[in-house]
């Protein structure tokens, strides 16, 4: 038996029971993994509340979490790419990391570099993967380029906002707090808009001579969905990858042509790293500039397994910065 996290209804927090489990031997391409830490992202939220419907077990509960990192316990039949005692990591679920071992398909998990640590893995590849396909795959960011980035102090932000200024493009940033902002500036972000005090949509006009953003990345969602539209430059792009305040309202094809022939997609990181090919394209790139000390990950939030609803709690009341985890 091993200790793990279920949901057997959804709700709030309160719903993350702490229980015994039993993990079966691997199948055919799969292994067992034994966790040493684990990623909590704005999705779990979303899986435990039941915005983003999740497929229970026989048992009748499902275990939240996409992230983790550990050892490999054992493999099944079929298995290549690790073997047993092999670290590695994973990203992009499947569901079930909120344990201290889990089954995952094989393919699912890259090798870990020996210089990046458990908590930092645990706390880089969803959110790190995440912007990677944010400024590579989904919109090449470029040199010279002023975009908007909502949360810009969150997981996600910190990574983007580093990885922005590699690349040399300029940050406009919102933030909850002066802290915040402090945090997002050392990062990278070249400016940062209190969203609670100022009114940010005409600040950012403001910052680029009225023109406008051609890309604004919102994880936020329903607050901040129309003022990222009245913030794009002609024919620029809002991408809705979040809903950390709630789904985003829907609105008809001509608002779109009213904010200036504006483009709108809202894209999922398992459509960017469905194969492997595409899965080590993004860890090779991840992994370089985090060994290379380009991008640093602040894991700014730890907690124990059995308090992964306080963790839960902390991050949808915007309580934290940088990356959470849950330390097995």
């Amino acid at each position: 038996m091993v200790k793990a996290i279920v949901v057997r209804e959804t709700g709030g927090p309160e719903v993350l029971q702490y229980v015994d489990i039993e993990v079966g031997k691997p199948g055919p391409d799969e292994i067992r993994l034994r966790q040493t830490a684990i990623g909590v992202n704005f999705i779990d939220t979303y899986h435990r509340t039941g915005l983003y419907p999740a497929k229970r077990n026989d048992a009748g509960y499902f275990i939240p979490g996409m992230e983790g990192v550990g050892r490999v316990e054992a493999v099944g039949a079929g298995v290549t790419n690790v073997k047993v005692g092999d670290r590695v990591c994973y990203g992009n679920g499947p569901m079930g990391s909120y344990a201290e071992e889990r089954l995952i398909p094989a393919a699912k998990v890259v090798k870990c570099p020996p210089n990046i640590e458990d908590e930092k893995a645990a706390g880089m590849m969803l959110r790190g993967l995440t912007v990677w396909y944010l400024v590579r795959a989904l919109h090449k960011l470029k040199p010279g380029e002023t975009v908007l980035m909502h949360a810009a102090a969150g997981g996600i932000g910190l990574i983007f906002c580093q990885w922005a200024r590699h690349i040399g493009a300029t940050v406009i940033g919102t933030v909850g707090s002066e802290e915040k902002a402090k945090i997002a500036r050392a990062a990278g972000c070249t400016h940062t808009i209190l969203y609670k005090t100022e009114n940010w949509a005409a600040k950012v006009r403001e910052l680029t001579g009225g023109n406008g953003v051609p890309v604004v990345y919102d994880s936020v969602g329903k607050d901040t969905f129309l003022g990222s539209l009245d913030c794009l430059a002609r024919r620029g792009l809002l991408v809705s990858f979040g809903n950390a305040s709630g789904p985003p309202p829907a609105i008809e094809p001509d608002q779109l042509a009213n904010k200036g022939s504006a483009f709108l997609t809202r894209p999922r990181l398992g459509d960017y790293v469905d194969t492997p090919e595409e899965l080590a394209a993004g860890c090779t790139e991840l992994f370089d500039l985090v060994s290379r000390g380009i991008i640093k990950i602040d894991v700014g939030n730890s907690y124990g397994l059995a308090q992964a609803a306080h963790a839960h709690t902390d991050l949808e009341s915007r309580a934290t910065t940088g990356s959470t985890i849950l330390v097995v």
